[in-house]
């Protein structure tokens, strides 16, 4: 058996004991106001479960894979230098860069920066619509999970946060 197979049981088997925590133990400890109510705590749980079996299954199964016609898909070890790699290693970086930088830059900032360093990396030279690309995707995450959701996320930099705090 392949090694995704193998993976992919594991994955059921770790389903199935999650799923029977999920239909059978977690709804035990709800107070009995909470038994009425059309969606319980175990309501997500349950939907992630049915999908990752579903998921699993058609992996044991192969019936995920398409018929192969060639093999030119596989990577090549020999050819390693043809890849771009130097391109992956500096998406890393910048990824470490970008969760390093979050608080002291804040979100919009920090979040500008790596969409427009990543789409420079990955190849983009029309800097103006990297610039409003980058400026309106951080702007609209920004309100979505701040206002929309209510999660504070600090949009500014750590120090105008104190200063506008008071100290």
């Amino acid at each position: 058996m392949a090694l995704d197979r193998w993976i992919a049981l594991v994955i059921l088997l770790i389903c199935l004991a999650y799923g029977y925590a999920a239909y059978f133990t977690m709804d035990d400890l709800l107070p009995p106001i909470m038994r009425r109510s059309p969606i319980w705590p175990s309501s997500f749980p349950k939907v992630l479960v049915v999908g990752a079996i579903l998921m699993a299954l058609s992996i044991i199964f192969g019936l995920e894979k398409a018929p192969q016609k060639d093999k030119a898909t596989d990577i090549n070890l020999a050819k390693l230098h043809e890849y771009k790699v130097g391109q992956a290693l500096l998406l890393l970086a910048l990824m470490v860069a970008y969760a390093l930088l979050l608080r002291p830059l804040g979100f919009l900032a920090s979040t500008f920066l790596f969409l427009t360093v990543g789409s420079f990396i990955l190849g983009e030279r029309r800097y103006v619509l990297m610039a409003i690309v980058g400026a309106i995707a951080a702007g609209v995450v920004w309100y979505l999970v701040d206002i929309v959701l209510g999660i504070f996320l600090s949009p500014f930099p750590g120090f105008l946060n104190a200063v506008a705090n008071g100290g």
